[in-house]
């Protein structure tokens, strides 16, 4: 089965501001981010994972008159949250994918404190939910 795993940071809080970061910390993060998702990839169960940018670097796009595209900022400047990451692995249950979103979570920050990031787990449809 295969779940997409997605980091959401919370917006304006200290402990995402990344680029504020010592810079051994930061280091520390994206080493354990490369670790884990070598761990995964040598398992057999990632599929794939990024970092994203900033939602300051964001567009939405909507098809718009004759289907060209209209381009805003985005995302929604009061929402709380932003996708800051994702992971797509193929495991044999729900389960190990919560097993691996609570190891996600917990990846160092400032001072090598845990972050407890929030981490949705949505399993990737194969099919459609109905017969079309």
């Amino acid at each position: 089965m295969k779940f997409m795993l997605m980091m959401n940071a919370p917006r304006g809080t200290g402990d995402w501001a990344v680029i504020n970061w010592p810079p051994e910390d930061l280091k520390a993060h994206i080493n354990f981010m490369k670790r884990f998702a070598k761990e995964l990839g040598d398992d057999g169960e990632l599929v794939g994972a990024e970092g994203l940018a900033a939602p300051g670097q964001a567009r939405v796009v909507r098809a718009g008159k004759g289907g060209a595209p209209e381009v805003t900022d985005g995302p929604f400047a009061e929402a709380k949250e932003f996708l800051a990451g994702y992971w797509i692995v193929d495991v044999d249950g729900p389960e190990r994918a919560y097993e691996i979103a609570a190891r996600a979570s917990a990846a160092p920050g400032p001072g090598g404190a845990p972050l407890n990031m929030r981490i949705e787990v949505r399993e990737v449809m194969s099919a459609p939910p109905v017969d079309v």
